[in-house]
């Protein structure tokens, strides 16, 4: 299961239900594989990938309980059980769909205890697929759950936040956080997430409660350090009519929105001391008091998360944010490293952001030319990826050709850019004298995908002995063939062959 895991891991966010999908035939021998998610929004499993005798021909279908045609699909689904018909004819859940097909086995693909969608394969023959077919399945999606529902919460965060949740494979600080991440979301501890500005605080924030048992709930968010410390309390709380002046009518508070979901509070450390006693009882009693209220305190159900660059253990010992509430806070920390601390992996991230904004402002994606990567290599950004992603919309906005030129790049980037004699920044398509990255890349490309070939060769393209022979990993060697132009069929071929 090691090679399905590195195989899963290499592919990218867009294509892992199409490998998943793949796999899932290869160690079944079956010929037609699907791949059912459960959508929110339509209320039902949706068929995201779906292949035939090696065709892809996923059609739109939505399965619902209350549908007449719900079939095994869906009672896997609900019941959180693997299923195997080994006839069909026999079966009454089974359902025809495109073609007539004679077995089926399908496995619940399980999040965190729970049913995120199913995979399923067939055959045409009766008996075609066994007891042994249903346990490799099962294992396939046991596998491949945490790795689907990383590139669910990706697009979630796309949608909700314009920026992709870019963690996994960034750094091992990174693999870290992730670890954590996994472990403590489906738990109802308060975390603490601490890093720079800029690092994906929010981000996270969204991850763990995307991961967590409420992600149906709601998702609240207030950033203390944008309210004025006189509203703040009734922000949080609310307040009755009447409370002060102005108070016109009854406000329910950030916390009474959040009931039964989760509560993030950005820039904690900006809380003003008074306020601090009131957070605490909300989060160890679930008590909240609307401002100006003499009624019984009401009840809440909220999971906390913080976000703070500031150090809040001095803050503590000086007196200025409670030692008990910081306690409380931090059962759980996060600390998200800067973007210098993993910047050999800046070339990927750059890309990511790059096709994003091209897409955003409906303009065709410019290559990440050479002197523009090296300029960002040396630039210490920071306000970390955030920076990174403003940097390279500034780029692609202003940039007019294939490749994106240094002088596209943001003024703190081109303080070191030569002048031309008329005192402006100097456009040339293509430098004089190569760049040592340029110089590096055009010695180095050659060499590593002769390297590569032959490797595999020697090998008979075996991925993971290959691997352990280069004294890499499997996914750094799957990273290395794409980035190369490579692929695996019969034998090492280039992608343009």
């Amino acid at each position: 299961m090691r090679d399905i895991e590195d195989r899963l891991h290499a592919a990218s966010a867009g294509s892992i239900e199409q490998e998943l999908v793949a796999i899932a035939l290869e160690q079944t021998d079956a010929e037609h594989g699907a791949l059912f998610v459960w959508d929110k929004q339509a209320d039902g499993l949706v068929l995201v990938h779906h292949v035939v005798n090696g065709v892809v021909v996923t059609l739109p279908r939505v399965i619902k309980s209350d549908g007449a045609r719900a079939g095994i699909a869906l009672h896997v689904f609900e019941t959180g059980q693997p299923y195997l018909s080994p006839d069909t004819s026999r079966d009454p859940l089974y359902t025809r769909y495109l073609i007539d097909v004679g077995s089926i086995a399908a496995a619940p693909i399980r999040y965190q205890r729970r049913p995120i969608g199913v995979v399923t394969v067939s055959s045409r023959d009766p008996r075609g697929l066994d007891v042994a077919a249903l346990k490799q399945l099962t294992a396939v999606a046991d596998v491949a759950a945490p790795l689907l529902r990383r590139a669910q919460v990706d697009r979630l965060s796309r949608a909700a936040t314009g920026r992709p949740l870019m963690i996994k494979g960034l750094s091992p600080a990174w693999h870290e956080v992730e670890r954590k991440l996994e472990l403590a979301a489906p738990t109802n501890a308060p975390i603490l997430i601490r890093g720079e500005s800029g690092t994906g605080k929010d981000l996270v924030a969204r991850a763990i409660h995307w991961n967590s048992r409420r992600t149906d709930k709601p998702y609240v968010v207030v950033n203390c350090a944008a309210i004025p410390e006189t509203l703040l309390e009734s922000i949080l709380f609310g307040h009755v009519k009447g409370a002060f002046t102005g108070a016109a009518f009854h406000k329910v508070g950030e916390f009474q929105k959040a009931d039964g979901g989760t509560l993030f509070l950005d820039e904690v450390g900006e809380l003003p001391v008074m306020l601090q006693a009131k957070v605490l009882r909300a989060v160890e009693q679930g008590e909240v008091q609307p401002l100006g209220s003499n009624e019984p305190p009401e009840r809440v159900d909220v999971r906390l998360i913080c976000a703070t660059n500031r150090d809040l253990e001095g803050m503590a010992k000086a007196g200025t944010f409670r030692d008990d509430l910081f306690y409380r806070l931090s059962v759980m920390t996060l600390e998200l490293p800067p973007l210098r601390s993993y910047k050999d992996n800046l070339e990927t991230l750059a890309n990511v952001f790059l096709e994003q904004s091209a897409t955003n402002h409906g303009k065709p994606a410019p290559r990440l030319g050479p002197s523009v990567l090296a300029r960002l290599t040396a630039y210490d950004f920071p306000g970390n990826v955030r920076e990174l992603k403003n940097t390279i919309e500034h780029a692609v906005i202003l940039s007019t050709g294939e490749e994106l030129q240094v002088e596209d790049l943001p003024k703190p980037l081109l303080a070191n850019a030569p002048l031309s004699p008329s005192g402006k920044r100097a456009r040339t398509e293509r430098p004089v004298q190569p760049t040592l990255d340029e110089a590096r890349e055009q010695w180095l490309e050659p060499l590593e995908r002769q390297y590569l070939t032959d490797l595999l060769a020697r090998h008979g393209g075996n991925v993971k002995t290959a691997a352990k022979a280069a004294g890499i990993n499997t996914v750094t060697l799957y990273r290395l063939l794409k980035r190369r132009g490579l692929s695996l069929a019969r034998s090492v071929r280039s992608a343009s062959d």
